[in-house]
């Protein structure tokens, strides 16, 4: 399976045009988006008003969310780094609730998620809603299609949105047999415009989330696609065809049961209602839900027309917040200015800022655009690590001991500016404790760069980052 270089189009799947004809594609690609920057660096938030929570019951009284707050408080040690990570929270997002009485498990890599994603899929009872960046024809993406239509053909209504440049290697005839089975299918922003129907043509916005909600009950989000990539774990290899050894992929997914299920089953419904899919038939999409646990989450959806990604914003906002730590994983790291001057004023009023990233990608030059960066981190004294061994594909985020963020979304200008992303924001010590237990798992597994050692690159090392550099903005 080639995987290209992807820069205006989406990382890992590119228009498949060789050499010279690579490049004009990319550039004219490119050329059809608008020059959007992204939004201004975010201020400090004024003092903020009580933080409002909902339950599976509804919206939670003032007195009763403070009584929450208070218990929280207790549970994480540190009151006021708490309070002021729910304060801002709440100053940010105010069309998302923070939704209390959730239950969040965290999976590691492809064989632990598809297996969590296999054993909801056979539970299902109503529905099932699959939004992919990628859905591969190979092994892993044909047992999720047979099992998919297996569901259907018993009754539960399956609905599938994939994007048409993630799946431009996936034969159509792969989406036809899945219509013919009874699934909807929904082709997100297509590449070939007589198929954009009513909707408008936008090559260079694509839909990068990979969402899969099951029966309105339960939820999976992250960076993992449907892909033989995920076959195997980071911490194991795979024989492919020739006999050649293969590295799995790293990767992060949040399984979310609770109340916040029904907010990520609203933006399934609500790309599915902008692309102008066919009409669903009628079935419980939104039953009433209980409380499953004791996880505050915020699920938090961009969309590519914003005017700026409420993603982006809480990232930023956290991080400028910050008085602890900023730790830091993800898979393609192309940080506009305001990250830059984020991650760098944390880091100088001294907050302990560390990024985990890749040590090889499946995009040259997101790699080298994000190498170009690291003079000017590690001068302000930011470590940075560059995870061995693996193809790291993970987007997670904990800051503070308190706050942390799993989903689709990478640190670069794509994400933030042209593609529809989806993540989670998780607030309290309890979940932060489990995420940065794995962070210094992948940290371990990591090479730090030495700012000296980097100084002493090589003048073609310096070239590759150079070159990267000038094409971060379709990155």
């Amino acid at each position: 399976m080639r995987r290209l270089n992807s820069s205006a189009v989406g990382h890992s799947r590119i228009l498949p045009f060789p050499g010279l004809f690579q490049w004009l594609a990319l550039l004219a690609i490119a050329s059809l988006s608008a020059c959007a920057t992204p939004p201004e660096t975010v201020h400090p938030i004024p003092e903020a008003g009580p933080v409002a929570f909902e339950s599976a019951h509804g919206p939670v009284s003032t007195q009763k969310s403070k009584q929450i707050i208070d218990t929280l408080e207790d549970a994480s040690g540190d009151n006021a780094i708490l309070k002021k990570h729910l304060a801002v929270e709440e100053a940010l997002n105010q069309d998302s609730p923070l939704v209390l009485g959730n239950k969040l498990s965290l999976l590691q890599d492809g064989p632990a998620t598809y297996a969590a994603m296999f054993a909801a899929i056979r539970a299902a009872r109503h529905s099932i809603n699959l939004e992919t960046y990628i859905f591969d024809d190979g092994r892993i993406g044909t047992e999720f299609a047979d099992l998919l239509l297996a569901k259907q053909a018993s009754g539960v209504q399956v609905n599938v949105i994939y994007d048409s440049v993630g799946c431009l290697d996936t034969p159509a005839e792969f989406f036809d047999r899945l219509r013919d089975g009874g699934i909807r299918i929904l082709e997100f922003n297509p590449v070939n415009p007589a198929n954009a129907h009513k909707r408008k043509w936008r090559l260079n916005n694509r839909d990068h989330r990979k969402l899969l909600v099951v029966d309105g009950r339960i939820a999976f989000l992250g960076g993992i696609n449907i892909s033989e990539s995920y076959s195997s774990g980071s911490f194991s290899r795979s024989t492919k065809k020739g006999g050649k050894s293969q590295v799995g992929w790293r990767d992060t997914q949040l399984q979310v049961e609770g109340p916040v299920v029904a907010e990520l089953q609203k933006y399934f419904m609500d790309t599915w209602a902008r692309q102008k899919g066919p009409p669903l038939p009628e079935k419980h999409y939104f039953p009433k839900l209980v409380t499953e646990g004791k996880d505050i989450v915020r699920a938090i959806a961009s969309e590519s027309d914003e005017p700026a990604s409420p993603i982006y914003l809480t990232l930023l906002s956290a991080i400028d917040h910050a008085e602890r730590f900023v730790h830091l994983t993800n898979a393609y790291f192309v940080p506009d200015p305001h990250l830059v001057h984020a991650l760098i004023g944390a880091a100088r009023r001294g907050v302990d800022v560390q990024l985990i990233l890749p040590g090889k990608s499946d995009s040259w030059l997101v790699f080298q655009a994000g190498r170009s960066h690291y003079t000017e981190l590690l001068r302000a004294g930011i470590r940075i690590y560059e995870r061995r061994d693996t193809v790291l594909h993970a987007k997670t985020a904990s800051i503070d001991g308190v706050w942390a963020t799993i989903g689709s979304t990478n640190l670069d200008w794509r994400s933030y500016l042209h593609n529809d992303e989806i993540n989670a924001v998780i607030l309290g010590a309890h979940f932060s404790r489990q995420m940065e237990a794995m962070f210094d798992q992948d940290r371990a597994a990591s090479t730090l760069i030495e700012p000296a050692r980097w100084q002493r690159r090589s003048p073609l090392q310096h070239m590759k980052e150079w070159v990267a550099r000038r094409f971060e903005y379709w990155l």
